[in-house]
């Protein structure tokens, strides 16, 4: 095999290959060789068939194989051989001309073919010393023990009968319904005596309001359109008309914090139920913390690293978050107009979002592998139990997608490997501690690291797009949000 570099400008690179026509047919033989052992041709004994037979049977199969093998395994070991990182699958070009091509399957010419690509930018790892962070601190109160004590009794609330009035926000009331489309009954549209507390959104948008003011024995007609993004297909978007039955309205009985209610959760007393949510309370808040301190570092190698990027990552980056962005308006109904914005602006904005990601991606790689971070199969199979857990129902759906796409596992290992290298990162850094309040920490996460006075918090950020590409979640279910 020759190996030719033709190409050396910036980050491009276009390597010619040449594949001695001698070494293909010699591959081929190997190949028939094989195929002699083991092919049933009638009139001949298995084992016995000729390879001059085999080859004018077999021959431009074999051939056709060898060279798809060959261009697969010369492409990785021309890369070895110049001592080259691509940075993603190179391009492979092979002749044009059909006389070619078909002189290296019969063997009578070399097989000679380019690949086109980008390196892996060459990368200076840095002191970690010399990065300073701050580790927001947020102590948990006895205020924020009772807070989360009062939403914990909220949602195992108890109900009594409402003795008077009617149906309030916050109510349960037992209805029995016979939902219409364009005047005629659909499937998944009618039952009987189903518990609904209102305002909870449970029902589709504007169901649940419409119910607030009846009786127990009221009959009322409730008229809703089915959101343009429904799941089932012939609904969405789709005017509906329920004729709902009211036998029941509940009121939500105030649950007490006593040893009877921490029993009622399975905890041993008072005690230990106060522990264990304050446990949880301080876990929130340093998951809270941890997102912010590894923002701000990845802030700071943003601003810290500069380099070319391979052009086509950053393409292929923008071109993904641009279509997610594009699907997301879509499905809203909005305009770049509607935003305040145009496309110009926000196409200039994204390019700088994309460059940013490709660019954290390589010094994340790069550091990752300096310092021989991986992610195991113990890592990587929590992290999807972790990200089934997120769609409730529909695990069994979750880990069936990954396991019948073991691409889509990047989705899950490239946020567990970026976490252990910021880990490492945070192992050498200089890590300062503030204490804040939960209030001025959520502020700060949720407006690009502005404390609550206005002030940037260091290292500054550079702002985001007005509204980031977002990731889809598996579909709803049906149940309940078509009043089912």
């Amino acid at each position: 095999m020759q190996v030719t570099e033709t190409l050396n400008e910036g980050l491009k690179r276009e390597l010619k290959v040449v594949i001695p026509a001698g070494d293909l047919q010699a591959r081929v033989d190997e190949r028939l060789e094989e195929l002699k052992a083991t092919a049933q041709i009638k009139g001949f004994r298995p084992g016995k068939v000729p390879i001059g037979h085999l080859k004018k049977l077999y021959g431009q199969s074999a051939m056709a194989e060898v060279v798809q093998k060959s261009i697969e395994t010369s492409s990785t070991e021309a890369l070895n051989e110049k001592s080259l990182k691509a940075a993603y699958q190179p391009e492979i070009v092979l002749p044009e001309d059909e006389k070619d091509v078909q002189a290296v399957m019969n063997g009578d010419a070399d097989l000679s073919f380019t690949m086109n690509f980008e390196v892996v930018p060459d990368i200076e790892i840095k002191d970690f010393k010399d990065l300073k962070v701050e580790k927001l601190v947020v102590e948990v109160t006895d205020a924020h023990l009772d807070e989360a004590l009062e939403s914990i009794a909220g949602q195992y609330k108890d109900y009594e009968d409402r003795d008077k009035g009617a149906a309030e926000d916050g109510d349960r009331v037992t209805i029995s319904f016979v939902g219409k489309v364009d005047g005629e009954v659909f499937e998944g549209g009618t039952a009987d005596d189903v518990p609904l507390e209102l305002g909870s959104g449970s029902f589709i948008p504007g169901f649940e309001e419409q119910l607030v003011g009846a009786k127990p024995g009221d009959d009322k007609t409730v008229n809703v359109t089915f959101p343009a993004e429904y799941g089932v297909e012939h609904l969405a978007g789709k005017p509906a008309e329920f004729d709902v039955k009211v036998s029941k309205i509940e009121q939500p009985k105030p649950a007490n914090i006593d040893e009877a209610f921490a029993e009622k959760l399975g905890m041993e007393s008072v005690d230990k139920l106060k522990e264990m949510v304050r446990e949880r309370i301080a876990d929130e808040f340093s998951n809270m913390s941890g997102a912010k301190m590894k923002r701000d570092m990845l802030d700071a190698l943003d601003a810290e690293y500069k380099f070319d990027l391979p052009q086509k990552l950053v393409d292929q980056e923008f071109e993904q978050i641009w279509a997610a962005l594009e699907r997301e308006m879509e499905g809203e109904g909005k305009t770049f107009a509607d935003e305040d914005t145009t496309e110009e602006e926000v196409r200039t904005e994204y390019k700088a979002i994309a460059e940013r990601r490709v660019r954290l991606g390589l010094v994340i790689g790069t550091i990752g592998e300096s310092a021989g971070v991986s992610v195991s199969d113990d890592e990587l199979q929590r992290g999807l139990m972790d990200r089934a857990r997120q769609f409730p129902g529909q695990e069994k759906e979750v880990f069936e997608f990954y396991r019948n796409n073991p691409n889509a596992l990047v989705e899950i290992r490239g946020p567990l490997f970026e976490q252990k290298v910021v880990d490492h990162i945070a192992e050498s850094a200089t890590v300062s501690e503030r204490s804040v309040s939960r209030e001025t920490l959520q502020h700060m996460l949720e407006h690009d690291g502005e404390d609550e006075d206005g002030e940037e918090a260091k290292p500054a950020k550079k702002k985001a797009a007005k509204k980031t590409a977002a990731k889809k979640a598996p579909a709803k279910k049906a149940a309940k949000k078509s009043a089912d």
